[in-house]
């Protein structure tokens, strides 16, 4: 694996005292490519991921990136750090009422004044990236219109627009697509595929399709009950392996 970009260490999250989610995770990501999680619902996948950005408050551990503890920052130190990670949620996370240009932009709020933000005076160069991404996205034409007059594919790819323009160093995405037909799901992570491998970034992807996983991803982790059972190549996952990380359920 190349100079990994985050490694997490020991991790452990508990919502109730005595009762963990995460049992000590080790986890290290490389800073290029597509990690794939996946596992059944309820083992954990969304927390590890938010535990990350810090939606989530760890219990124990560190999550160390750019030689910064993510567990540890508070403050302006933890709004500097999540800037340099970007998030794509699974219910697409939009303001319903700005248009797609104005959700696109939204990226930038973490450097740009508030003023600006309130009055939407962006800078030229934010405006002009908006716009190569919406068009990066194949949604030139949708800019003015408002996010809820959308498609559910066509609202994801402004979530994976809006977490691009934030200039990440690394990107979370949360089951981005469980709400999509197959058809659209395919296509949705085609494009972040190709977008996030243009720009260098690395991706963590929480995904139940493991056939999706297997296709895009450079190297999977299989989780269940809140602790890593597989790591490896996609060509290395077998029955076996899957039988083991859902117990026996229905995988395809």
């Amino acid at each position: 694996m190349t100079q990994p970009i985050l490694e997490i260490r020991g991790l452990v999250k508990e919502y109730q005292p005595g009762k963990p989610v995460l049992h000590g995770i080790d986890l290290a990501i490389g800073a290029q490519g597509i990690t794939a999680i996946i596992g059944p619902s309820g083992t954990g996948k969304s927390t590890l991921l938010r535990c990350v950005n810090r939606l989530v408050e760890p219990t124990k551990g560190s999550i160390m990136m750019g030689g910064q503890d993510l567990a540890r920052l508070r403050g302006g130190a933890l709004r500097a750090a999540r800037r340099r990670i970007g998030m794509v949620f699974q219910e697409y996370n939009l303001v319903e009422r700005l248009s797609v240009m104005e959700n696109v932009l939204t990226g930038r709020l973490g450097y740009v004044p508030l003023w600006r933000a309130w009055l939407r005076r962006y800078p030229r160069a934010d405006l002009d990236r908006a716009f190569a991404l919406l068009d990066a996205v194949g949604l030139p034409e949708h800019a003015t219109r408002r996010a809820d007059a959308l498609s559910g594919g066509q609202r994801q790819r402004v979530g994976i627009a809006r977490a691009l323009m934030q200039s990440p160093a690394l990107l979370l995405a949360d089951e981005p697509t469980s709400s999509l037909d197959p058809r659209t799901a395919v296509e949705v992570m085609e494009l972040m595929a190709r977008l996030t491998g243009e720009a260098g970034v690395p991706v963590i992807v929480n995904i139940h399709n493991v056939e999706l996983a297997k296709r895009f991803a450079v190297r999977i982790i299989g989780m269940t009950g809140g602790r890593i059972v597989f790591d490896g190549p996609p060509d290395a996952i077998g029955n076996d392996h899957l039988s083991e990380i859902y117990g026996g359920e229905d995988w395809i």
